[in-house]
């Protein structure tokens, strides 16, 4: 995927349930990933010319592991001109080794966002931007019905309501393949999970699940978002198509 389309794919999302207000300060939540790398880009890049102007920063939780190293991440936000800071905890000792969770996942998380969303206040910040893609919508919405018997997947704009910091997802029409391939393209310094449980999660199940069901019914992936941005879930903003 060239440059071109990921802008024309995030700004049609920034329009449609109208993100970006003038002034705003936006944090990226960047984990080293191909996702949250690839959205910075789009993001900084639509900064240059976007009609409300707004700013970028990126922002890193350090979770603890002895394996990370942030130097890629840092190189590229100096290249991007977008203001680095990282956010060093022990979140991973504690979830793996000291509470020796069965399920870690919904702890670190929890942890996790706690760590950023501090952070991204003492920025200054008043809107935080996730990479959710297109395939993690409909995954998550899989996970929802399997798991919890609901018909479920975020919502594209929400709020942190106990400090009032808006949740963005400008990435929601952009396809994981597209994803993978413009980190190619442009030569995304991905850097790679530290977590032990990488690749042995629900997300991975359903991530496999997805895959399954779109090889063996071609289109059914979109059909499923298709009823997901249609579908009137609690929390979605109420837009016209």
């Amino acid at each position: 995927m060239k440059l071109q389309k990921l802008l024309s794919l995030v700004r049609q999302a920034l329009e449609k349930y109208q993100m970006i207000e003038e002034g705003d300060r936006i944090a990226v939540g960047v984990s080293g990933g191909k996702d949250s790398l690839t959205l910075l880009r789009a993001l900084k890049e639509l900064s240059r010319f976007y009609p409300k102007h707004f700013s970028v920063c990126a922002v890193s939780v350090d979770l603890g592991f002895s394996n990370t190293d942030f130097s890629g991440i840092q190189a590229y936000c100096e290249q991007l001109d977008v203001p680095l800071s990282i956010v060093h905890t022990q979140i991973g000792q504690i979830v793996m080794e000291e509470r020796r969770e069965s399920n870690p996942c919904s702890l670190c998380a929890k942890m996790r966002k706690g760590a950023l969303v501090q952070e991204i206040l003492r920025l200054g910040c008043n809107k935080i931007a996730y990479a959710h893609h297109k395939d993690d919508f409909v995954e998550t919405m899989l996970m929802s019905l399997i798991f919890q018997g609901q018909f479920y997947a975020f919502p594209p704009v929400t709020w942190f309501e106990d400090t009032g910091l808006q949740i963005l997802r400008p990435m929601m029409l952009v396809e994981e393949a597209e994803v993978k391939g413009f980190c190619n393209k442009y030569e995304i310094p991905v850097m790679k999970s530290p977590c032990p449980v990488d690749g042995t999660t629900k997300r991975e199940y359903a991530k496999n699940l997805l895959r399954q069901i779109q090889k063996e019914n071609p289109g059914a992936k979109e059909r499923m978002f298709h009823a997901i941005v249609e579908g009137k879930i609690c929390d979605w903003p109420n837009i016209e198509s």
